[in-house]
This record gives C-alpha cells, structure tokens and sequence, in this order.
C-alpha cells in the first residue's frame, strides 16, 4: 500500500482551524534566512557557500529551464512514489545526501539527522567527516538504509579501515566522493578564516579508526593539535587515479557508488572498473567554480550508461518539482542537502523530518497534478525540451 505523502498539507490546513501555523517557514529562501539567524556566520557560510558561488547559481538556474508538461485526465487516485536502487526498492526517490561537520549546525548533528531519516523512511549518506563515529549513526538509524560516503585519503591501509568498518557496522553501500581530491579556494571561509576540521571538529570517524590512532604518538584527547595535523596530512589525495578504484573494490563486498560524475566518459569508466553506481553533482557547487550544472550533466551521463549502473543525481534540489525534473532525465533516486542542513538548524531532529515530510508532499502532490501516478513512468516525455540560458 503506498504512503499518501501529500496528504501532510492537510494536517497543515488542519491545524489552522486551531489557530496554529507552522513554526518552521515553508518557503526555503525563509527557512535558510531563520537557519542563519541560529547559526555563527562561519558556520552558515560554511554550510552556504561555494567555491565562488557561479555554480551554485547555475545549479538552480539550469532547473528552470527544464520545464514539466502536465497530462490530463489520468487516473492519480493511488501513487506510488517508490524507485529500486541498487536493486533494493525504497519507497521515495530521496536519500539525504553527505554533509560533513554538522556539530557546527545543531549540537546533536548526524544523530539528529539519523532520527529523523528513521521516522519519514529515507535512506541516509554519512560523511566521512562527521561529528559521530559512523557505528554511533548507524545505531540511530534503526531499520532505515544507510549508506557511507568515503572521502578518499591517500592511506590505503585507514582507507580499507574505514570502509571495512561500516561494512561491519550494517552500512549497504559505500559512496566515493570523487570531486574533493583537495579543498577548493572558497573565498566565504577564507574571509573568516575558518575550517572547522583544524578546530578537531567532524573528525571523529578519523578520531576513532585504529589505523588513523596508530599514527600518532598520542591519542587525540591527549594532543588533539598533532591529532588534526595527522588528518591534515591524510586527507588530501591528489595522486588517485581510476586504477586505484580495484584496492577498495577487493577491500569490500559492498556496492561502490562514484560521487561526482558530470562526463560521460567518467560514468563509463566508473562503469568499466565495475563500479555500482555513480552520483551526478557537482558538490552544491562547493568545489569547481563555473563547472556545469549538475542538472545539465544528468542526461548525458544516464545515456552513457544506459542502465547497466545506477545513476542518482545530487546538487541543487530543493522543491518536489526538482525531484520530478531529475527523475525524468533518468536519475533512479536524488540526494538532498542544504534544505536538511537549515531544517537541522532551526529545529534538529524535528526540523530535519519536517522538511523531508514537506519535500515528500510537494513531490507527491506535483507528481499527481503532473497526471502522473507512478513515479516510475515520469521520462523525457513529461518535460519540454531545455529552454536555452537565460530563458
């Protein structure tokens, strides 16, 4: 039986009768502006920002030039808003997409976020760079899917450690974020010279791998400065190459998943070194300034590929019809993630699961109206044809 999910907007109208509104704005450029009212502005640029912003803009510039074309008279009573990924079917396009540090948005961070995954059913992405351990998350999960995001360091020995400790953990799937072989020039973080990973922050998976605590000569809670240097000398690893994909293929049994795929050249090399999936996205526009949009790469990439892997869209979303956009040119399930980060700000756990519960109705309800029921049959069919730039 499928979940109603639009239904939410009437327990909304309801509670007028009551005399009650919602406390969390509705409309996301209000929701960001309370989220940055609660937080540091370090940390709101941190969270907000890009690598110098124009791609960020592009991302959301390049959704509306694709454009839904509403059919008539089509049976919606029922609908069905589930996808099959990584041969798992999963009852709503979303995942929530990798967001590191979150101790800088709400004190509770990823375990928050966790909670809230579990109460509306949506698969989770941790990242590497999370306040909690990954098993600590894990456990907040529950019986909800949850996925880790690695980012690669130039240690294969911590690099195996930390896949193969979410493999134990019950984690199904590993996500390898491609895009950050390095950090990019980010001029919001610079102003304030601010980088909460060498302040010890959302480094406690690095913190509590027995290879990374091998390095040192003092655990972190002894001397957290040569602790942060440690990781600092790890985590960049500007000499992988796709050859190095077959030692964390051989580290686990689990799907691989490529985060940060835009050419199609790159989706059938994922393909090639037997990858299971690839993420497109661009990183929000966090790391290449003036980089294609990621909606824009989404086409191209799927028919690279075919449907021999799968193929999630990431970078931008931020309103059912984004969701229906993505799905149409081919993405099997999409990642959001500054939405939950704004939610996570303004109410933690509760404010995560109700802009999730929005994100769900808004998607149901356009899908509907969009003379859809299955999400399943939207395709290039349901959009116009691209409008050209600055349409």
């Amino acid at each position: 039986m499928t979940t109603p999910y639009g239904n939410h907007q009437l327990s909304i109208y309801a509670g007028g009768l009551k005399g009650r509104r919602p406390d969390l704005p509705l409309r996301y450029v209000d929701l960001e502006a309370r989220a940055r009212q609660m937080l540091s502005d370090e940390a709101y640029w941190y969270v907000a920002g890009g690598a110098g912003e124009s791609s960020m803009t592009a991302n959301r510039d390049a959704f509306d030039r694709y454009r839904l074309v509403p059919r008539m008279l089509t049976d919606i009573s029922v609908r069905d808003l589930g996808r099959t990924v990584l041969g798992k079917r999963q009852p709503t396009p979303l995942m929530i997409a990798p967001l590191g540090v979150q101790e800088i948005i709400h004190e509770r961070a990823e375990l928050a976020v966790a909670e809230a995954a579990a109460a509306v059913d949506v698969p989770m992405i941790l990242s590497t760079v999370s306040s909690f351990a990954l098993e600590e998350v894990r456990s907040a999960l529950g019986a909800t899917s949850g996925w880790y995001q690695l980012y690669w360091p130039n240690d294969d020995a911590l690099a195996t450690s930390l896949v193969q400790r979410a493999e134990a953990a019950g984690y199904e799937a590993i996500v390898i974020t491609l895009d950050t072989k390095m950090l990019a020039w980010r001029e919001r973080d610079l102003e304030g010279a601010y980088l909460p990973f060498l302040q010890g922050q959302g480094l406690a998976n690095y913190f509590s791998d027995p290879v990374f605590r091998a390095g040192l000569e003092q655990p972190p809670e002894a001397d957290m400065r040569a602790a942060v240097k440690h990781w600092s000398n790890v985590f960049a690893a500007p000499a992988r190459t796709w050859e190095d994909l077959a030692r964390l293929r051989a580290a686990t049994d689990l799907p691989l998943v490529l985060k940060g795929v835009l050419h199609p050249e790159d989706a059938l090399a994922a393909r090639a070194a037997g990858m299971d999936g690839v993420i497109v996205s661009n990183h929000g526009g966090r790391q290449v300034d003036g980089s294609i949009a990621a909606i824009d790469a989404l086409a191209g990439v799927v028919d690279a590929v075919g449907d021999q892997i799968d193929v999630l869209f990431d970078s931008g979303i931020r309103r059912g019809a984004d969701v229906l956009k993505a799905i149409a040119l081919g993405a099997d399930a999409v990642l959001v993630g500054r939405p939950y980060a704004w939610g996570l700000a303004c109410d933690g756990a509760a404010g995560v699961e109700e802009v999730l519960r929005r994100l769900l109705a808004d998607t149901d309800l356009s899908m509907a109206l969009s003379g859809v029921a299955r999400l399943d049959d939207m395709s290039r069919r349901s959009l116009q044809q691209p409008l050209p730039a600055g349409m």
